[in-house]
C-alpha cells in the first residue's frame, strides 16, 4: 500500500510504525474471510482492509477522528485472526492500537461514552474495586430488562451469579517447590480474574508446585494494562505495566527467574508485547527482558514435561481463545497437555472465530458480541462435550453466560488430572 506521510509526520514513532505496517498491505483482502465483524455485519469497513482505509486516511490527513472512521474502528474486537491469516504479516495488531490511542486524544465522545469507558479503566483492573462494582450489579442484575442503555444492561447481565472469597495465594509470596525445584517462575495473579475466579490462579500455583517449580508472587504487580490499552488510554496502561516491570525485574536481578507465567491469555498477549509498548522510553531495556520471558502457562508445561493420566471418559470441548491461537500463535499445546492428562478432545466448527468476549467488548458492543457468543455456542455445543475448556477467564465468562454446560480453565483439569481437586463447576 502507498502512504503518503511527511517527513515531519514520520518524526513520531508512532507513526513512522503505522507507517511501515501499512506499506505492507498489498489489499488481497483474505483478512476477511475470517473477520467475525464482518461475517457478522457484512461491511467492507468492518473488515480489517476496510478499517486500515479508514486508519491511513485519518493518521495521514493528521485530521480529528469522524463518527464513522471511531464507530468501524470500535467495532473491531482486536481478536487477531486476520494476522494469522494474512500472507504478507501485517502487524494490524500495532496499528489499530495505535489508531485506538490517536482516537483517544483527538476525539471528543458523546457524555455517556466517557463516563463508561472512564468506569470500566478505573473499576476492572483493581480487585477490590470491581469486587464492589460486581456486588452492586448482582443486586440489580434482577432490574435488568428495565434499563434503557444496552450497554449498561450488559454491565449488569454480566454480574456472576456468585462472587468468590478473596484466596490468600494471590498475596505477594513465595510457593516452595515440591521437591528438587527445576524452576522459579513469577505468577502473575492479575486483576479481574482474581475477582471473577480464584480457583485458576489455585489451580494453576498447586500444578506448578507439584511439577518442581518454586512460584513467586512479586510484590507490586497486577493488571498488564490491557483493558486500558485497548481504549487507547496509554497513560493509564503505561501506569499499571510499569510496576508489572518494576516487580518481574526486581525477582529476575533478585533470586532470578525462568518465567513470568501467564494463565489468562488476553494479558499474556500485552506482557509479551511490553518491550514494543516502552520502546520509546527508559524502561525499554526492562520491558523487553519481561517480554521475553513470559509464558503462557501451556507454554511452560511443554517444557516441564506433564506426566501422562489415566484415561478418562471426558469429553472436552476446546474454545481457543483469540489472544491465544492469534495474539500469541499458540494452538496444538493446550490440546497435546489435555491429552496428555486422559481427556478426549473435541473442537468445534470455525474454531477461529472469536466468542465476542474481546475485553470490555461485550460491554461496549453488546449486540454484535450477543450474536458471536451465540455462534460460539452452539458450535461447542455441536460438539456434545462433557465439560468446555479454555485459557482466557473472558472467554470463559462470554460463553459460560450462554450454556449449562460446565467451563472450565484448562489449568483446572491438568492439575486435578495430577492429583489437584475436582473443579468445583464440575461438582
Amino acid at each position: 500500500m502507498k502512504t503518503e506521510f511527511t517527513s515531519e509526520q514520520l518524526e513520531d514513532p508512532a507513526t513512522a510504525r503505522s507507517n511501515s505496517i501499512l506499506r505492507t498491505c498489498v489489499h488481497c483482502g483474505f483478512c476477511t474471510a475470517t473477520c467475525p465483524t464482518y461475517q457478522i455485519l457484512g461491511d467492507e469497513l468492518d473488515s480489517p482492509r476496510g478499517r486500515i482505509y479508514l486508519i491511513k486516511d485519518m493518521l495521514e490527513n493528521d485530521r480529528v477522528p469522524d463518527e464513522k472512521t471511531v464507530k468501524h474502528i470500535d467495532r473491531c474486537l482486536s481478536c487477531l485472526a486476520c494476522m494469522t491469516t494474512c500472507p504478507s504479516g501485517v502487524h494490524y495488531m500495532h496499528l489499530v492500537d495505535h489508531a485506538r490511542e490517536y482516537i483517544e486524544q483527538r476525539y471528543k465522545r458523546p457524555l455517556s461514552d466517557r463516563m463508561l469507558r472512564w468506569a470500566l479503566a478505573q473499576i476492572l483492573p483493581h480487585p477490590i474495586r470491581f469486587r464492589l462494582a460486581m456486588l452492586a450489579a448482582k443486586m440489580a442484575r434482577p432490574f435488568a430488562p428495565l434499563v434503557p442503555e444496552a450497554r449498561i444492561r450488559a454491565m449488569l447481565e454480566m454480574a456472576p451469579k456468585s462472587i468468590p472469597p478473596v484466596s490468600r495465594n494471590d498475596d505477594p509470596q513465595t510457593f516452595a517447590s515440591s521437591g528438587q525445584p527445576v524452576k522459579r517462575v513469577a505468577l502473575m495473579t492479575g486483576c479481574a480474574q482474581k475477582a471473577l475466579n480464584t480457583d485458576i490462579n489455585d489451580a494453576t500455583i498447586r500444578l506448578l508446585v507439584r511439577l518442581g517449580c518454586e512460584v513467586v508472587v512479586a510484590r507490586g504487580a497486577g493488571c498488564c494494562g490491557a483493558l486500558a490499552h485497548h481504549m487507547g488510554k496509554t497513560v493509564e496502561s503505561h501506569s499499571t505495566a510499569e510496576k508489572n516491570i518494576r516487580a518481574w525485574i526486581g525477582e529476575i536481578d533478585g533470586a532470578g527467574l525462568d518465567a513470568i507465567v501467564i494463565n489468562t491469555s488476553g494479558c499474556g498477549t500485552t506482557v509479551k508485547d511490553y518491550g514494543h509498548m516502552f520502546r520509546n522510553t527508559s524502561l525499554a531495556g526492562d520491558a523487553e527482558r519481561v517480554a521475553g520471558i513470559a509464558m503462557d502457562i501451556s507454554e511452560l508445561l511443554v517444557e516441564l514435561d506433564m506426566p501422562e493420566g489415566p484415561d478418562r471418559d471426558i469429553l472436552v470441548g476446546y474454545h481457543a481463545a483469540c489472544s491465544l491461537q492469534h495474539g500469541q500463535q499458540i494452538k496444538t499445546y493446550p490440546k497435546d497437555l489435555l491429552k496428555r492428562a486422559g481427556f478426549k478432545i473435541a473442537e468445534p466448527a470455525d474454531s477461529h472465530l472469536c466468542c465476542g468476549s474481546a475485553g470490555t467488548y461485550n460491554i461496549m458492543q453488546p449486540e454484535i458480541s450477543r450474536q458471536l457468543k451465540a455462534r460460539k455456542v452452539e458450535t461447542l455445543e455441536a460438539v456434545k462435550p462433557d465439560v468446555i475448556a479454555a485459557g482466557n477467564i473472558g472467554c470463559m465468562m462470554q460463553i459460560g453466560s450462554g450454556t449449562g454446560i460446565p467451563v472450565v480453565h484448562s489449568v483446572e483439569l491438568l492439575d486435578w488430572s495430577t492429583g489437584g481437586p475436582r473443579p468445583k463447576s464440575l461438582s
